[in-house]
């Protein structure tokens, strides 16, 4: 990906995070940003659990991260997070109880459309869902 100038910090993008409901009620914190990538982190939840008798996050918990984070890394590139417009999930293990933590990388910035892959890990860095979604950048 061509060099792009950071248009958020951390502090603003952790700003605007804490503003989306959602995030703010599953925890997101922004650990490390840099143009095009982002890691947040989101402390365990007993309400993220799918399965009661074995205790793991349900999908759509890992999917949730995974977009979030995806749309956050093209927000240090566009300035404001991005509306997912596909989105492909790879759910590679159970996520137990544990703090989990979710890498996005861009790798397209265009003027219409934006590629990101992303990857969801528990505290031991095991890779439990991986990710890559396209966001919608024209109209900036």
């Amino acid at each position: 990906m061509p060099a792009h100038s950071m248009q958020l910090t951390a502090d603003e993008l952790q700003s605007r995070l804490s503003r989306n409901h959602l995030a703010n009620w599953m925890g997101l914190r922004v650990v490390h940003a840099a143009a095009g990538q982002i890691r947040l982190s989101s402390p365990w939840r007993d309400e993220f659990i799918s399965n009661p008798d074995h205790r793991f996050a349900h999908g759509g918990i890992l999917a949730t991260l995974l977009d979030t984070a995806g749309s956050y890394a093209v927000a240090t590139l566009l300035g404001k997070p991005a509306q997912t417009i596909d989105m492909r999930v790879d759910f590679l293990r159970p996520g137990f109880e544990s703090e989990l933590m979710t890498d996005a990388n861009v790798l397209h910035f265009g003027r219409t459309v934006a590629s990101v892959d992303a990857s969801v890990f528990n505290r031991e860095n095991r890779l439990l869902a991986t990710g890559r979604m396209v966001f919608l950048t024209s109209g900036r």
